[in-house]
Order: C-alpha cells, then sequence, then structure tokens
C-alpha cells in the first residue's frame, strides 16, 4: 500500500485510513503497510508506528508491517513496535548496501523472528540490497525458524525457485514479489503474489490466480496478456515505483499526494499514461471491483477477511475464507476452503 502524504509532504494518516479501507472494499486480504511501494525508506520511526497503528484500526484484514532494514538491532526494534502497534506480521528484507555474507544475513533474519512472536516474510529483491538469498539459507531458515513462514521472491530467478520451493518444509509459502513473474513462478509452485499493479489491477490479478488453481491455464494465460501494460507501467527509470502507482491513485480519486525526495513528484505525461492503462483493463481494472464501500466507511462495514488472500489491492473472488495466523504458525496464510477448492493468492506490495 502507498503511504499518503499530504500537499506538504507530511504524513496524512487519515487518507492511509480511508485508503487502506478502499482496498480492503476492493478485495485486500491483507495490507503491506510501509514496504518499498509505501516509500519506507523515507519514514521516520515514529511516522511506521503511527502508520501500522492507524491502518489496524482502520481495517480488519491483516496489516503485514515492513519492518526490515539493513541494521540488524534496528530491524529487531521495529519488529517489536509493529507486533505491540498491532500488525498480524512482518515483512523483513535482506539488509542491503553494506553487502553481508550469506552467514550474515542468515543470523540478521534469525534475530529478526526471534524479536517477534509473528510470522515473518522475507523478502528477496537482490536487484535493490545488493545480496540475494541463496537456496541453502532460505531452506536453513524455513526449517529451523519456526515463525519464518514465507518468501517474498523479487530475484528474478524461476529455476532457484523451483529449487526452493520442491525442497521447503510443508507450509513454507514461496510468493511472487515481481507482478510480471506471477504466472511463471504460479506454475512451479508459488501460492501467489505481492504486487504493485493489484491497486489499480486487482481484479485481473485475481481472475489469473483463479483461472490457473481451476485448472484454467489458457485463461490464466490470456489475463496475463491483458495485464503486462500494468506490469509495464508501475515502474520504469523516469518514474521509479511507487510513482506510477500514487499517480494511479489520485487518477481514481484516492489519497496518496507526490513522494518524497529523492523520487519526488511524477513527470509530465504520466497520468496520460495512467488514464491509457486503466481504461484498457476494462473489467480487469480497480472500476469493476466489487462490492463499493464509501472511503469513510466503518471497518465493520469493510467486507475484507473473505475471499482469496490479496494484500494492498485487487478483488477477491470469494471463494475462500482466509485466516491469518497471528502467531508463529506453519504459514503466512491459511486457506479454509470448500471440498475440492484451491485458495488463490494475490498480495500487494
Amino acid at each position: 500500500m502507498v503511504t499518503p502524504f499530504d500537499e506538504d509532504g507530511r504524513l496524512d494518516l487519515d487518507g492511509a485510513r480511508s485508503l487502506a479501507k478502499w482496498l480492503a472494499s476492493h478485495g485486500s486480504d491483507a495490507l503491506v503497510v510501509a514496504g518499498t511501494t509505501g516509500e519506507v525508506p523515507v519514514l521516520s520511526d515514529q511516522e511506521k508506528r503511527d502508520l501500522w497503528r492507524a491502518v489496524t484500526e482502520a481495517v480488519t484484514v491483516p496489516v503485514i508491517a515492513g519492518a526490515g532494514t539493513n541494521d540488524t538491532a534496528h530491524s529487531m526494534e521495529l519488529a517489536r513496535v509493529a507486533t505491540m502497534a498491532g500488525a498480524a506480521a512482518v515483512l523483513a528484507v535482506t539488509p542491503y548496501y553494506s553487502r553481508p555474507s550469506q552467514a550474515g544475513i542468515e543470523a540478521h533474519f534469525k534475530a529478526v523472528a526471534a524479536a517477534t512472536p509473528l510470522p515473518v516474510m522475507i523478502y528477496d529483491i537482490p536487484v535493490r540490497t545488493g545480496r540475494r538469498v541463496t537456496t541453502p539459507v532460505m531452506l536453513r531458515l524455513a526449517r529451523d525458524v519456526p515463525n519464518i513462514v514465507a518468501v517474498k521472491d523479487a530475484a528474478g530467478d524461476p529455476p532457484s525457485a523451483a529449487r526452493l520451493i520442491d525442497n521447503a518444509p510443508d507450509g513454507f509459502e514461496l510468493y511472487s514479489g515481481d507482478d510480471a513473474y506471477t504466472l511463471a513462478l504460479l506454475v512451479l509452485g508459488a501460492v501467489g503474489v505481492v504486487s504493485v499493479a493489484s491497486h489499480w489491477a486487482g481484479p485481473g490479478f485475481q481472475r489469473m490466480v483463479d483461472a490457473f488453481f481451476d485448472g484454467n491455464l489458457e485463461e490464466a494465460r490470456k489475463v496475463n496478456g491483458r495485464l503486462i501494460a500494468s506490469y509495464d507501467f508501475e515502474t520504469g527509470d523516469e518514474a521509479p515505483n511507487p510513482i506510477p502507482t500514487k499517480t494511479m491513485m489520485r487518477l481514481l480519486g484516492l489519497p496518496s499526494g507526490q513522494c518524497r525526495l529523492p523520487l519526488g513528484k511524477a513527470p509530465e505525461g504520466l497520468e496520460e499514461r495512467a488514464r491509457a492503462v486503466l481504461g484498457d483493463l476494462g473489467d480487469l481494472g480497480a472500476g469493476a471491483a466489487t462490492p463499493e464501500v464509501s472511503l469513510g466507511a466503518s471497518p465493520e462495514a469493510t467486507p475484507d477477511g473473505a475471499g482469496s488472500p490479496t494484500v494492498g489491492g485487487g478483488h477477491s473472488a470469494g471463494r475462500d475464507r482466509a485466516i491469518f495466523e497471528s502467531s508463529a504458525g506453519p504459514a503466512l496464510f491459511t486457506a479454509a476452503t470448500e471440498p475440492g477448492t484451491s485458495p488463490s493468492k494475490v498480495l500487494g506490495g
């Protein structure tokens, strides 16, 4: 979920509450708050605390707190703060910039997981961190640390993802951390996606994932083809993530504001591109999501908790009931499904 700011760049907590309710009403089964798309590098610890608390109080869907930094002690403290703020899980990124050894990476994640009873999802994104988590390290963490239960895989290496899925213990889940890799990783055994474009294309992601789990690979492939323009739009050299997502939120009349520096304001022409992308999505776009709820709706009026797990945006098919483990458990999500059905999981980052 993007972090809304006001015209002066201050944290807009009312806007965050409203946006969270809107995303929940449009099928988000959980929300990643203060992640990469939430501009976590430019948020103070107090802002993170306030944001986690505000969103957890505004919605009944689980909040996954982006509590990772490149400082192990700081990450441990943020994990404790997220726990006290009411988060349901922690997203912990590989330590960036310092380029630690694999032994250091493994020790870091163990320390962060030990600081909280909440489920922990590892975020492996070497393009941003300068280091990837190797498969042997990931497998040891999955086997040895009870509350490390999932990985957001943005490594762009499907063969390694396949090896991890094939050897991981039961209950450990892999989510695509890159929208464009979602369908390919589902084929390999991923359970869903931590998505950016689900902010505006949630119905499309849900349709694609549902089609895949229903065994209709041709339909999933066709929907994926229609989502490619959204994959291309969500980031780029002139407008890195989350600048395009915030532009799309403004186009939809939702709280967002501009990005703080060093990302800064959206370049000219981006809103026109956003309008074209949204228009071409048709029934796969945010306007197709149901049911509707006003931005001022109370959490009790929000139909969250039903449907396929979706974080940060998207439309639930209403087929499954997602139960989020609030304490250490075998999986990030456990889906109680009707006999003969399979859960689809779309998480937005």
